[in-house]
């Protein structure tokens, strides 16, 4: 990876144009931002931050069928405790990102992984599943901090080419975690219950909470104790701030991409448990290793796009990837409804379609954030917020429509669909 102030530099100079619906960014007319720390040790804590929100699914998702049978619910009550936590990251986001543009990067981390940790203990002794959603809900609320801070983090030191890069190195510390964490996390609930996997979130939340306090610089521009430039922190201004940015049409078809990608994601995530364990007969193991080789798919396709990204613009590979989503989409969708070649046939396209994504999401965050130095905070919670409101509407109604592979095909190709009309609004000219 080149050296930090280099990239920096780079970026400033060649990644940073006008928007055809405003001024020119802060950097480019000058504003002065901090000087990025080391690289390598930004980018495992800030991947760590965010992985916690991806782990938090993953460590449980092979509990589903358990949990529905433990608590006498049935299957898609189960699968709503996984759209639950998607919603409260989206809302969770909303306030975050305000709060980090005027009291700084750290404390609504602190504050977002101490409720995580709250929340995981309630999920411990749930009695019921009523009261399991709404604690999931809360550990949503908390965990958002993580993903949002992190992207304003990377917003304050990077831009163009330079932050689509430190956005794909985010992702493989990110995808690492949750490749591991369906097995760790089915061989934990087989030997202590389901609930102990919230005993482990918990720590985690815990260790977060200590490491943030100590090792996150504060990089938004004016510091931690007062409100940065252009900033105040009243409700008046917050929402001021989001109307302007969702009157930015560039804004606006960039932001939808990172949760359009999401939802193929998701769709994927909250159905396939019952589709490969329960009609193609696969056991809680066999599961957690194809879950881990699918998350391969999606760590290996933003590395690819890290070393591409050196080469081409970040929104030349939005151009590539987005359509490539939708053909992919496409593919697995012919084969949910004819069945041809039986799971392996469906297996293949849906790799690939996993790994199309890391074409998608780290460029189309890089674009929307290049031209909101001075509210990065707030720009990002709206990127996040609509990348996991997005994931959880498309989570449920793909259990609507029967979660089987032919609905979580469909509303793979619905997403995909959408993320093509939205990268046109994005580059209309």
């Amino acid at each position: 990876m080149p050296d930090p102030s280099t990239a920096v530099a780079d970026a400033a100079a060649a990644d940073v144009a006008p928007s055809a619906a405003g001024p020119a960014a802060p950097e480019a007319l000058g504003e002065q931002r901090p000087a990025p720390p080391r690289t390598f040790g930004l980018v495992v804590l800030l991947g760590s931050m965010a992985a916690l929100g991806a782990i938090n699914t993953d460590l449980y998702l092979p509990s589903l069928p358990q949990v529905a049978s433990d608590l006498g619910s049935t299957d898609s009550a189960a699968q709503l405790t996984i759209t639950v936590v998607l919603v409260g990251m989206a809302l969770g986001q909303l306030v975050v990102g305000p709060l980090s543009d005027r009291y700084g990067r750290r404390p609504p981390v602190v504050v977002g992984f101490s409720l995580f940790v709250v929340a995981s203990l309630l999920c411990t002794v749930a009695p019921s599943m009523p009261v399991l959603v709404g604690s999931r809900f809360l550990q949503g609320l908390g965990v958002s901090a993580g993903a949002v801070t992190g992207m304003a983090v990377v917003r304050d030191l990077f831009t163009g080419s330079a932050a689509a890069r430190l956005m794909s190195r985010l992702v493989l510390v990110i995808g690492v975690a949750p490749l591991f964490a369906p097995t760790v996390g089915g061989a934990l609930a087989g030997v202590a219950g389901w609930r102990a996997v919230f005993v482990v979130l918990a720590v985690a939340g815990v260790v977060l909470v200590l490491t943030v306090r100590r090792r996150l610089p504060e990089t938004r521009p004016g510091g931690g104790d007062s409100a940065g430039p252009g900033v105040r922190g009243t409700l008046g201004q917050a929402l001021r701030t989001y109307a302007r940015l969702l009157r930015d049409r560039r804004f606006v078809g960039f932001a939808l991409l990172p949760g359009l990608a999401m939802s193929v994601i998701v769709c994927y995530v909250s159905v396939s448990p019952f589709v490969l364990q329960e009609v193609h007969g696969l056991s809680t193991t066999q599961f957690a290793l194809l879950f881990a080789l699918n998350g391969v798919a999606l760590v290996g396709g933003t590395q690819l796009n890290a070393a591409l990204v050196s080469r081409f613009a970040p929104l030349a590979l939005l151009r590539v990837g987005v359509p490539l989503t939708a053909a992919l989409a496409l593919v697995v969708l012919a084969v949910a409804l004819t069945g041809a070649g039986g799971l392996a046939g469906l297996l293949v396209p849906l790799w690939f379609l996993l790994g199309s994504g890391g074409l998608v999401s780290p460029n189309a965050v890089t674009c929307a954030l290049a031209e909101h130095g001075r509210t990065a905070g707030s720009a990002a919670a709206l990127v996040t917020a609509a990348q996991f409101g997005l994931g959880g509407a498309v989570g449920t109604v793909a259990g609507v429509l029967g979660g089987d592979a032919r609905a979580m095909a469909t509303v793979m190709v619905a997403a995909a669909l959408a993320a093509c009309c939205s990268l046109l609004v994005a580059t209309r000219t």
